[in-house]
């Protein structure tokens, strides 16, 4: 079988070799479009951020590599690995950091969901109907909430217009997949009736139990195979926007809803029934005031509930959250030289995870957290050297209705400088302090978690998060062929991790259960890695080439590794754009991750995966339809992730031909 999958790979690369070649040289040398960042204070293009590298999946990459999950979609970006907890809940890990230190929003205010809290709760968003996808790496986050320490992912919808169209335009797209024959169909269109802009999406996707190449329990032929159990899904979604536009700026309001069910592959099996109500207003004022250039208000509401289930439909545990967030922004006009940014930004929420047979705190109990901060981000440019620094001090408290409140005085700080030494190419260098809360469950947990099979310990004496984190970077962002190198340092004080004993706990959390006893702990850590990338024509006619390769290691000082650490990873993709016609292959090879927390007990296999894409677009009238094949893990292979704490019991989909249509009017 390896001689094949060999055989196979090189006669692969030697094709793209010979297309890519024969495409590069019919292709012009000319200007790529920029693509804009949204979640940054100055709407920069992707390549000249100085606070945090940032990348942009939209267009035909976005639907592409559109998955079961966020998680799932941004798997092969540079420096972002995924949590893997089955199909329904797989969450972003940047550069080995995850849970609340990664920071999930939807066009620019958090989701507010508790998919931070642990792996099997699944982000409450949907990227199929997402018009981009931007991720922050680095603590350039903070400007978004001081927990971030590891980056941020926004899913920008446009569910407030921001423009008015001239006529009705949108998106709507339908695929069927074979490995868990997964039907969806989503849905995305504006109009305008006079002043007012109108926004419309919804999404609809049911998926059966996804099949696998090999055995559920690695190693383990007594274990089922053909399908992975409990790893269906049933999502649907739908939300709608309106918003008064006018030469001075917009108000508008928006609603979503959100409905999931999907399942968790553990080696005892559970269900989680998940749904998600979210009201949006947003609020730009051009030039509100003299020396100002716009003001921004943003205010979400969320309630968010989840119940776990067992494997007969029995609900176990009712999570819940309701937030409410506000953002205020001001951006001021050049002042002696900088440019800036500033404002306040409030949350409030009340959570719980009660046991659903009692009502009672068997989890975590009935806890209301408030944080209050003021932020600002400057910047200036000094001859060919543009500097970026940024401040953002936070008052977080935790009250939980049984227990020790506790306050929290959080202050980030950050600084930059990128040197354009020449024409097209940067040095860029960020230093950054920022400072994390610990989560509710950190603190308050104390029962039963089905799901993950655990009895959760918090510790209300925790102290807070400190992250001291140096980056260095070299890029080249203008012409055909660009690349950019990144290497990072981060050292965390007081680290926080749920530590398992080896002790099994029943119900109660006395000796002689199936839960595995699991205790939220401290310890200094260290996180070093590197990540470079260089592509040819990624966005223009013709052959492109890119490839990339990231690494990353964190240990606890004195301690050992830090558990669920990602492999180092290396990949080559080549593609091929003519006329109406689109292709391009993936190959991404992760060594085996032998470095283990003192607690973990198996080592993860490497593992080859080769993906691969088709697709045609023609016209009929004024819409524009677009034939898409899709084709993912084409060699077949048990792919375990390191970062999925159900690796031994739970590998990703084998081999998956994805097929639809996707049309624009």
């Amino acid at each position: 079988m390896y001689v094949q999958h060999t055989l196979l790979t090189s006669a692969v690369l030697s094709a793209l070799a010979v297309m890519s070649a024969a495409a590069f040289a019919q292709t012009e040398n000319k200007a790529l479009p920029e693509v804009v960042v949204t979640a940054t204070p100055f709407n920069a293009n992707e390549g000249a951020q100085i606070l945090a590298p940032a990348k942009v999946l939209s267009g035909d990459e976005l639907r592409n590599k559109l998955g079961s999950s966020i998680g799932d979609t941004l798997s092969h970006e540079l420096g972002v690995s995924a949590s893997g907890f089955g199909a329904g809940a797989s969450r972003p890990i940047i550069r080995g950091l995850e849970g609340p230190r990664v920071k999930i929003l939807q066009n620019g205010m958090s989701v507010s969901d508790v998919s931070g809290l642990s792996n099997d709760h699944a982000v409450a968003t949907e990227a199929s109907t997402a018009r981009q996808i931007e991720i922050l790496r680095g603590p350039a986050a903070l400007l978004y909430g001081s927990g971030a320490i590891g980056g941020l992912v926004n899913i920008v919808n446009d569910r407030i217009p921001t423009v008015l169209e001239a006529k009705p335009t949108g998106e709507a797209e339908v695929r069927y997949g074979t490995v868990d024959k997964a039907k969806s169909l989503s849905l995305s269109a504006d109009g305008s009736a006079g002043p007012i802009g109108l926004h419309v999406d919804s999404n609809s996707r049911h998926a059966d139990d996804y099949g696998i190449p090999g055995f559920k329990v690695l190693n383990d032929p007594t274990s089922a195979s053909g399908t992975l159990p409990l790893s269906y899904t049933r999502e649907s979604s739908l939300g709608v926007g309106a918003s008064y536009i006018s030469g001075w700026g917009h108000i508008g309001a928006s609603v979503g809803t959100l409905d999931n069910r999907y399942g968790i592959p553990t080696t005892a099996g559970s269900q989680i029934d998940q749904s998600q109500t979210r009201y949006d207003i947003d609020a730009l004022v051009r030039e509100p005031f003299a020396a100002f250039e716009t003001f921004k208000f943003k205010l979400g509401y969320t309630d968010y509930k989840h119940t776990e289930l067992d494997l007969t439909d029995v609900p176990q545990t009712n999570f819940s959250n309701k937030t409410l967030e506000t953002r205020w922004e001001l951006t001021h006009k050049p002042l002696a030289g900088w440019h800036g940014t500033f404002g306040v930004q409030t949350e409030d929420t009340k959570f719980s995870a009660l046991s659903a047979g009692t009502g009672g705190p068997d989890t975590v109990p009935v806890t209301k957290s408030s944080s209050v901060a003021g932020f600002i981000v400057e910047e200036r440019d000094f001859g060919p050297v543009r500097m970026n620094a940024g401040l953002r001090l936070e008052s977080t408290k935790r009250r939980p209705v049984t227990g020790q409140d506790r306050s929290f005085d959080l202050a980030s700080y950050t600084a930059g400088g990128l040197w354009a030494f020449m024409p097209g190419y940067g040095l860029g260098a960020t230093a950054s302090v920022a400072q994390r809360a610990p989560a509710i469950e950190e603190l308050y947990s104390g029962g039963p978690h089905d799901a993950t099979g655990t009895f959760d310990k918090g510790n209300p004496d925790l102290q807070k998060e400190t992250s001291r984190n140096i980056e260095l970077t070299l890029q080249k962002t203008e012409g055909l062929v660009r690349w950019k190198t990144n290497v990072f340092e981060n050292h965390v004080k007081h680290f926080i991790f749920g530590q398992i004993t080896g002790n099994k706990l029943d119900d109660n959390g006395d000796i002689g259960g199936d839960f595995n006893e699991r205790i939220f702990s401290q310890a200094d850590a260290t996180i070093r890695g590197a990540e470079a990338e260089i592509s040819y024509n990624l966005r223009g006619e013709g052959g492109s080439l890119r490839g990339f390769a990231d690494t990353s290691r964190g240990r606890l000082d004195n301690a050992g590794n830090l558990p669920l650490q990602p492999a180092t990873r290396f990949g080559i993709e080549a593609g091929y754009k003519q006329g109406p016609w689109r292709s391009g292959m993936t190959l991404l090879h992760a060594q085996g991750q032998d470095r283990l927390a003192s607690f973990e007990t198996t080592e993860t296999p490497a593992y080859t995966q080769l993906d691969a894409n088709l697709s045609y677009t023609q016209r009929y009238g004024t819409y524009q339809v677009t034939w898409f094949a899709i084709a993912k893990n084409l060699l077949n292979q048990d792919i375990r992730l390191s970062t999925s704490v159900l690796k031994d019991v739970a590998p990703l989909p084998g081999r998956n031909l994805i097929i639809g249509a996707r049309t624009m009017f």
